[in-house]
């Protein structure tokens, strides 16, 4: 099967870390678009029936470059998503992995939404909660906002910040 270079990637780092249990470095197949630049990302696994398994992202930048970002991103889905159990090893070929590359989040309000299009955060001071946009499921923007408020611990009454996002999506 042939994969999108994020995702051949972000399954490298998996493998390697089933391997190693240790920091995995960056390939020297990866290309310059993605050592290149840096964004947040979010990479995601799902079972072959479409459940998910292990979903972890960061916002915003926090390693050297994008391909850092998936390799840290990925371990940690499979490793450390506090809703699961880690991934064993012998069930990572049965995973589907989606990375999803995040553009800068803009300030918005309510109208500027589109959950097909933009993920969203929601935040009040600590408390944040983040949604990816297109997710089976979430058809409006206020399905969208419940969910984000509610992983946030927010209240729909408190007086909230909004910003949205684009992704390029991978699978």
């Amino acid at each position: 099967m042939s994969y999108s270079e994020p995702v051949r990637i972000a399954r490298f780092a998996i493998g390697e870390y089933f391997q190693k249990r240790a920091a995995v470095e960056v390939p020297a197949w990866v290309s310059y678009e993605f050592t290149s630049r840096r964004a947040g990302c979010f990479v995601s696994l799902h079972t072959l029936a479409g459940l998910l398994r292990g979903c972890i992202g960061t916002i915003f930048p926090v390693e050297e470059n994008v391909a850092c970002e998936i390799i840290q991103n990925a371990i940690s889905a499979a490793s450390r998503d506090p809703r699961f159990p880690p991934v064993e090893a012998d069930e990572f070929c049965d995973l589907e992995l989606s990375v999803d590359i995040l553009s800068l989040p803009e300030k918005a309000t309510v109208s500027d939404l589109d959950p097909k299009k933009f993920g969203v955060v929601v935040s009040l001071g600590y408390r944040k909660g983040v949604l990816l946009p297109d997710l089976e499921g979430v058809n409006t923007v206020q399905q969208q906002l419940e969910i984000a408020l509610k992983k946030a611990g927010i209240g729909g009454w408190e007086d909230y910040n909004i910003s949205r996002f684009s992704v390029e999506r991978y699978h």
